[in-house]
Order: structure tokens, then C-alpha cells, then sequence
């Protein structure tokens, strides 16, 4: 396994139209406002930078407890502080990220599930939070099944987005942890793919599989699809076990790896009980700082 074998040098497709202008296709409810910006209203907003479609991000990893929505909301967050415009997507049906930022995945009328499988536009099931969420609920655990008879299946993701592509900058994905029907449309429809990996040796065997699942969907689906960097997440420092893991993707996948570590931290556990990021719960600790730097990190691969 090498860092050539994630990475392609094929151009990433643009998928936007301009068959509908921006204000067409604002999220249900979009009230924005320079003070929502921040996470703790200390830090002034500079102005969006990015120009055309959204970039989507979809974050992938068939192991879980990798802190894979620990890593799409928080990144999401500190993009937002960046004065980027962001949605999240949860294609994860235990709805972990939906909790995070307060809502019950249990009460809410439509979800994901009503996108991928009814087609009705995403627009609908967009709540405002610290960002933007497409919720999911648990009927996204039926939604491959539903699915299975569509034409175009794999792309559901993708033409629902197309709805709001140009009222964001960033679309950042949560995938639940398989590499079934749902991880593939977030593939489908992504630009880039961020791979949070625990730095321990069982969880970094997963990207194994994940190389094979990237180059069918290059090779079928999305031939522009790329990594944009895999992430060592719940470092703990103190271990040797951890330092030689981080050695080892380092040595396999050289700069793919981001120089950001995501080090263990009581925070990451306490902030979705409260329905917040950590970049909110905890504005000034090392654990929101980290997901500052990864957000300079990509923001920098961009320019």
C-alpha cells in the first residue's frame, strides 16, 4: 500500500449549473448574520473566499470510533470561523452529528433518509445550528434497501446537492462507518475525502479497504474523487504504540498525512452533550485549537 495509491491526478468534475440563481435555492429558514460566525463571538468573520460550487468533503473511514464527526463538525465549525459558508451533511443513520448540534434524530419530520429515497429537495430538512445540518434519522438505516431499485442510486447525493451548491463553500459529509450504498453516494459526490484514522494499528488496516472502495468509484462513478489528507485522531502521546503508528502512516503515506494531530481530550466527549462543537463549548483549549490548525491546514492546500 502507497500514497500512490490513494491519490490521482485526474481533474475533479465541476458539477455546477447555473440553471437556478443562489437565492433560489437558500436553505430553509437562512437567516445568516456576521454575529453567528463566530464560536464564541470574539473572532471577526473575514469574508467567504471561495469562488463557484461548493467544495464537498466527505469524511470516510468503514471503522468506527475513529472521530469521524468529531472531525466533520468541528472542521465545519472552524470553517464558519474563517468566514467560509458551510453546510453538514449526516448520512450516518445513528445521527450522531444531528445530536451535536442539538437535534433529536428521533423527532424530526424529515431527514436524509426523505433525500436519498423520496428525492425531495435538501433544502427541507436544513436546520440552522453553530452551521448548517442536513439531519439524518434512523430511517436512514433502510434507506440502501429502498434504494436498491432506483436508477442512479449512487448519485442521489450528488443531484441533491446540486439544489444548493452555490450557497455554500464547503460541504462537509458524515459517513457511517461501512462502506455500503450510502458511504458510496458521499464518495460520489465528493471533491475530496478527509480519513480520520485512530492511531492504532487495527484502525489503520481499514484504509486498506478504503483504497479499494476510492478506485472502484473512480473507476464507475466520480473520476475526480481525491484524498485530501489522512488525519491521526485520539493521539495519546504518551504511548509508544501511538508514536510508532503515526511513524507508520507517515512512512506509507508521506504528505497525505496531516502535520494537525487530534490528541485524546475529555472535551471531545463533553460538547455534543451540550449540542455544540467544541470549538464552542471550550473556545480557547488545545482540543478546538487542533481543529483550528486543520482548518489553516486545508484552507492552505486550497490556495
Amino acid at each position: 500500500m502507497s500514497a500512490e495509491d490513494l491519490v490521482t491526478d485526474k481533474p475533479v468534475p465541476n458539477t455546477g449549473k447555473d440553471e437556478k440563481k443562489a437565492e433560489d435555492s437558500k436553505p430553509k429558514g437562512s437567516t445568516k448574520s456576521a454575529a453567528t460566525n463566530t464560536a464564541a463571538g470574539s473572532r471577526q468573520p473575514e469574508k467567504p473566499k471561495n469562488k463557484g460550487p461548493a467544495k464537498v468533503i466527505a469524511f470516510a473511514n468503514q471503522k468506527g470510533g475513529v472521530a469521524k464527526t468529531t472531525t466533520a463538525l468541528n472542521l465545519a465549525v472552524a470553517f464558519k470561523e474563517s468566514g467560509h459558508r458551510v453546510l453538514t451533511v449526516d448520512m450516518d443513520p445513528q445521527g450522531n452529528l444531528t445530536m451535536s448540534q442539538g437535534v433529536d434524530p428521533d423527532k424530526v419530520e424529515k431527514s436524509m433518509f426523505d433525500v436519498l429515497v423520496h428525492r425531495i429537495p435538501i433544502s427541507e430538512i436544513i436546520v440552522e445550528r453553530e452551521i448548517d445540518v442536513a439531519v439524518a434519522s434512523i430511517d436512514l438505516a433502510g434507506a440502501e434497501i429502498a434504494m436498491s431499485t432506483q436508477i442512479g442510486r449512487e448519485r442521489a447525493l450528488q443531484k441533491s446537492l446540486e439544489e444548493v451548491q452555490d450557497d455554500y463553500d464547503f460541504v462537509c459529509i458524515d459517513t457511517p462507518p461501512s462502506l455500503g450504498l450510502l458511504t458510496v453516494n458521499a464518495l460520489t459526490a465528493a471533491n475530496k475525502v478527509i480519513v480520520p484514522v485512530q492511531c492504532e494499528y487495527l484502525s489503520m488496516r481499514g484504509l486498506v479497504q478504503l483504497q479499494n472502495t476510492l478506485q472502484m468509484i473512480r473507476e464507475n462513478l466520480n473520476p475526480g474523487v481525491e484524498i485530501e489528507g489522512i488525519l491521526p485522531t485520539m493521539l495519546d502521546s504518551r504511548t509508544v504504540h501511538a508514536k510508532e503508528a503515526v511513524e507508520i502512516l507517515e512512512e506509507n503515506f508521506g504528505e497525505l498525512v496531516f502535520k494537525s494531530r487530534i490528541r485524546k481530550a475529555i472535551k471531545f466527549a463533553e460538547a455534543p452533550v451540550r449540542g455544540t462543537s467544541v470549538l464552542k463549548y471550550d473556545p480557547n483549549g488545545k482540543a478546538a485549537g487542533a481543529y483550528r490548525d486543520l482548518a489553516k491546514e486545508v484552507l492552505t492546500h486550497d490556495s
